[in-house]
Order: C-alpha cells, then structure tokens, then sequence
C-alpha cells in the first residue's frame, strides 16, 4: 500500500523537532515500513503531487499545507481509498466528490482544541490592547507611548461575540470568563442553560450577536452556508471600531470586503490565521492591511508541539484501523462512503 503525506517543509531556523514537517512526516515512516507499506512525503501540491497519487490508496493533508481535493483531481487517483486530514478541519476535500468515489474522508477530532483556544484569545488581546505596533515600536527603538496608548483597550466590560460554539468557541469561552467580559453566541444548536451558565455565555441571534459585540471570534467550521458568511453586508453591521477574529476559516470572512472595512476604518482590526487559498499567497491583501490594524499570523493556531502529538496519534489510529480493515473511530470519520 502507498500512503502520500503532504505538508509543510521543515525549516533551517529552528533546531527542535517539529514533527508534523513533511520531513518528520508524524514520525509515520517506520510504522509503516514496519508493516510493509510505502510512505511518501513531499510539499508539492501541483502536478508532482497528482503523480504520486496516481497509485497511492491514502492521502494524509494537512489545514495547514492543504490539498484541495476536487472532482478533476480525484479521478486521476483511481486508487484512493482514504483522507485522512492531520488536524481538523477537511473543507479542502469535497465531500459528495470522495463520496462518489468511495472514498472515506477523516479527521483528528480534538487533536488541537486547546490550541487553536488559547490563539484566539492571544489574537484579542492583541488586537484590543494594540500589541503589534507596540511591540514593533520597541523593536524599532523608538518611545511614543501616545501613539500606542491611544488605541489601546481593556478587554474588561466589552461584549465578545463567538460565533460557533462547539469544542474550540466552548474552550474560548472558557478562557475568556476571567476577563469579565459580557459573552454571546450564536450556533446551529444552542447549549443547554446549564452549558451556557458554565461557560458564562448567553445566546443571540447572529444579527444580534454582530450589532452589540465588540470582539467578534469566528469559531465555525467551513460549510454550506458559512462561505463568505461576514460578506459586505454583514461587516457593515459590526460596531464602528469593533475588532474581528478569525482562527477558523479565511473564506467565512469576504476578503476584499474585509480589507475595505479595515481601511474605512469602520472595523479597528482583524486578527486570525487563516486564509484562503493556503497558503497565502505574497500579495494577499490581507498582508498588507492598514499599520495597527492587524495581527495575522499564517495558519499556525493548532500547531504547537502538544497538539502535534495528539495529530501523530490519532493519524496512526486511523492508519492502523485501515491496515487491519476495522472501522473508523467514529468521531474521527467526515465522509462515510458506505452511509
């Protein structure tokens, strides 16, 4: 059996181990060889990368380096028979496509919960307490504290807004209880009374959620009905100096809509980590948005070393599930094609 892995490349800029690189592959290598399977890895996503597919019956992605798995691409894999996605997150695989090819698609549920949680909180306080420039006025030796201050905010008594409340929205809300702040949300299935008084939440409708938050985190999954769910309109009605946050999925936010709401100065900022495509192109717009009105980072929220061994680990459940033809983990499975 062929198994291609397919993610980032490792980096001379660091010494540690970082074990989700396409070199370090999970450290999937020897457990395979072991049982007499192929493994290969590479960072191509291109033509290289259909190659390499063309005979191979397991395709490890990553959210982070993803391959975007369409109709065109899948009919010249004829051998496919598994997706696994190291992370969470496989809206890069087009599930009726895998469906109809028979293809089961999964996912390591939890893996980076925790993770991508503490991001998001770093990712307001960075955009409310006005980090970035500060930190690059420090850098560059200089010393104007009124430059800084100005726009410089306590977290305290503002209205934060999750939209999507499952494990990750549920985690911030958690972490953010500290802050004292007044929290809605809004989810396709609301939390019982006693979830919701846990986590310190109240319920809004969206429209009501948007108008009254002043931080609004975006903790949903890419799906129908999701893309380009903050488009113009929706942006428009966010409170006038109100910051957004988004770890979940770049397409959720319209990008050019975004960037003029930014530069209107409508919105004070816009923090998160991912984007669309990825990964980010070198003229991405959302790269060059207006000095103190940004904290991106590139999609790194769910990569520490601790959620990379929840990755590795249940990438070789599933892998050791599908050597031995036993049943998926159920939280693990996205697409069934036997359902």
């Amino acid at each position: 059996m062929k198994v291609v892995y397919v993610s980032y490349p490792s980096s001379d800029a660091v010494d540690v181990d970082v074990p989700a690189s396409a070199d370090r592959a999970l450290g999937l290598r020897e457990f395979l060889s072991e049982r007499g399977h192929e493994l290969v890895t590479t960072t191509d996503t291109g033509e290289g990368l259909d190659a390499e597919l063309s005979d191979a019956e397991v395709l490890i992605t990553t959210p982070f380096w993803p391959v975007y798995l369409d109709a065109e691409r899948v009919s010249k894999a004829s051998n496919l028979k598994l997706v696994i996605t190291a992370g969470i997150g496989s809206d890069h695989t087009d599930p009726e496509t895998a469906k109809q090819h028979g293809i089961t698609v999964a996912e390591v549920t939890g893996s980076n919960v925790v993770s991508v949680a503490e991001h998001n909180v770093l990712q307001i306080l960075a955009l409310v307490r006005n980090f970035v420039p500060a930190h690059t006025e420090a850098r560059e030796g200089g010393w104007d504290v009124a430059k800084i201050a100005g726009p410089s905010h306590d977290l305290e008594g503002k209205t934060v807004g999750i939209v999507g409340l499952g494990a990750i929205g549920a985690r911030t809300a958690l972490r953010l209880k500290g802050f004292d702040v007044r929290m809605l949300y809004y989810a396709n299935h609301r939390r019982s009374a006693g979830e919701e008084a846990s986590l310190g939440v109240r319920y809004a409708r969206l429209d009501t959620l948007v108008a009254e938050s002043d931080v609004i985190c975006l903790a949903l999954p890419l799906m129908e009905g999701s893309q380009a769910l903050f488009g113009p309109e929706r942006l428009k009605a966010m409170k006038p100096g109100s910051w957004l946050v988004n770890t979940a999925r770049g397409a959720i936010v319209d990008r050019d809509a975004l960037v003029e709401a930014v530069e209107s100065g409508h919105l004070a900022g816009y923090a998160g980590d991912t984007w669309y495509p990825q990964p980010a192109p070198a003229d991405h717009p959302w790269r060059s948005l207006p000095e103190g009105s940004e904290a991106m980072t590139i999609h790194c929220s769910g990569m520490t070393q601790e959620a990379q061994a929840k990755i590795a680990e249940g990438v070789r459940e599933m892998l050791g599930a599908h050597l031995d033809g036993r049943p998926m983990p159920d939280d693990f499975v996205v697409v069934d094609p036997a359902a």
